[in-house]
């Protein structure tokens, strides 16, 4: 029975490193496309529209394995023994993460109506109330030393709360875009439509980079371990 249990453990931990993967990897083909996107120089409009296109279908990928690693990561320390938590606890998870990813995916297939933005809304409100959470949960196991003991879980969940803010600062600082971009679609490209765009676009990418600095480093406290 152990040895079962240590292995459903360890099968939680690999699609947690695969989702993991998923995240970080396809937001760094959705950072490039954005990066190509800006090159008017090189694309002309219309190849670059392309580009947003795939953009935004990529980026499917890591607002999927977002919504996903909440309820992964509630179910692995639940099977390492690491925070003791009721059945129900575990499925309620499950029930918030498998919601957060159909309001995603729904948004996406309605695009550009008034069901995607109420799904959006009302992921939004999703977001921040697992912000709100993770942050608690990490500040008040680390004063208290508990309900996660291990104190670099407890920066873990705490650093994740910090990614999910940062994660909601990068649609904040991108809300702009989509009145620059039809703007720049309807007026064609010059340095009216283009530059703030362009600027927005700078700013959204402070805060890309914050989650990637954070992703790395929570890998790092996972797998490490260090105190």
């Amino acid at each position: 029975m152990e040895f079962f249990a240590m292995s459903y453990y360890q099968l939680l931990v690999y699609v947690h490193i695969l989702l993991f993967v998923l995240w970080l990897g396809a937001d760094v083909g959705v950072f490039m496309l954005g990066q190509h996107f800006r090159k008017r120089e090189k694309y002309d409009l219309s190849q670059r529209l392309i580009l947003l296109q795939l953009l935004v279908n990529l980026d499917m990928v890591p607002r999927s394995a977002w919504a996903l690693m909440v309820p992964l990561t509630i179910t692995v320390v639940d099977a390492g023994g690491w925070w003791d938590l009721p059945g129900w606890a575990v499925l309620l998870s499950w029930a918030v993460g498998g919601l957060w990813l159909w309001l995603v995916w729904d948004a996406h297939a309605h695009d550009q109506t008034d069901r995607a933005a109420r799904d959006r809304k009302i992921e939004s409100w999703l977001r921040i109330g697992l912000t709100v959470f993770y942050l608690g949960l990490g500040i008040l196991s680390l004063v208290n030393e508990a309900p996660l003991i291990p104190i670099w879980l407890a920066t873990k969940a705490l650093m994740f709360g910090l990614i999910f803010a940062s994660a909601i600062m990068i649609d904040v600082a991108f809300k702009p875009v989509g009145s620059q971009l039809g703007k720049l679609i309807a007026e064609g490209s010059s340095d009216e439509t283009e530059i703030p765009l362009l600027r927005t676009m700078d700013r959204t990418r402070i805060w890309v980079w914050i989650v990637y600095i954070l992703l790395l480093a929570t890998a790092f406290l996972g797998n490490v371990k260090p105190f």
